[in-house]
């Protein structure tokens, strides 16, 4: 278990960030994605245990992180304390219905705002959206991931809390019902199908197995080829961008 981390109110999710820590090829990969959408002032919601964050600030000047969870905040500011791109970190329920009346000094601050696997956790996306759009400056980038395929839903999602799984048209009828205009939309990580399927749906696991995680971290770079040979017509995940357009 990371050091810095007290008392827990989400083991299972803990423990699958854990393990994704401990697959670097799998996360340069997923940056990869959204690297070029990244822009300004950047803010990641549901950041963790900062298994992307680093990334950010490999690549941005000014990136702030948070979470709805103390303990995953906490963690943050300690493992990133000595970064100079970090920017704050707080501390926030993207589900509220009160979100901007509670925190009004976030609303309309960031040129983009990052929420990776995220919004399939709360049980009402729209007002979910709603928020993160409202963190939105005019013309700033919103970027979703969330899973893919509903008829994947199995006991990893259960596990973890999952509400549901989307498409790209579920996803972006999402986006452009909170005001947001959808830029970009495409499926992500073919190659992770079968094995969410068999270790999820077929021997019911609750925590994806760290040595089939480990064998994957080693297979992306075949991945990553065989996403470009199916043109992202499928994927485990749906990745969406969209823009505030509002003035």
């Amino acid at each position: 278990m990371p050091s810095g981390i007290g008392q827990q109110t989400d083991p299972s999710g803990r423990e699958t960030l854990e393990l994704f820590a401990e697959a670097p090829a799998f996360n340069q990969w997923l940056f990869a994605q959204i690297s070029s959408f990244c822009k300004g002032e950047v803010l990641e919601v549901g950041s963790g245990i900062g298994n992307i964050s680093g990334l950010l600030m490999e690549k941005n000047e000014w990136v702030y992180l948070s979470d709805m969870r103390i303990e995953y905040c906490h963690f943050l500011e300690k493992k990133y304390a000595a970064n100079p791109h970090l920017r704050g970190v707080y501390q926030f329920d993207l589900s509220l219905s009160d979100f901007d009346s509670r925190f009004p000094e976030m609303l309309h601050r960031f040129d983009t705002v990052i929420a990776l696997n995220v919004v399939e956790h709360i049980e009402s996306d729209e007002r979910a959206v709603k928020n993160a759009k409202n963190l939105l400056r005019p013309g700033g980038n919103l970027i979703i991931l969330v899973p893919a395929g509903q008829l994947l839903f199995n006991r990893f999602d259960e596990e973890l809390g999952h509400f549901r799984r989307y498409n790209k048209k579920t996803v972006s009828r999402l986006l452009s019902g909170a005001g947001l205009t959808v830029i970009r939309a495409n499926y992500f990580n073919f190659g992770g199908i079968l094995g969410w399927w068999y270790s999820g749906s077929v021997l019911k696991k609750k925590i994806i197995p760290r040595g089939q995680l480990k064998l994957f971290n080693q297979l992306v770079p075949a991945f990553r080829i065989l996403d470009q040979l199916v043109a992202h017509a499928s994927g485990l995940s749906v990745i969406v961008v969209a823009v505030n357009a509002s003035s």
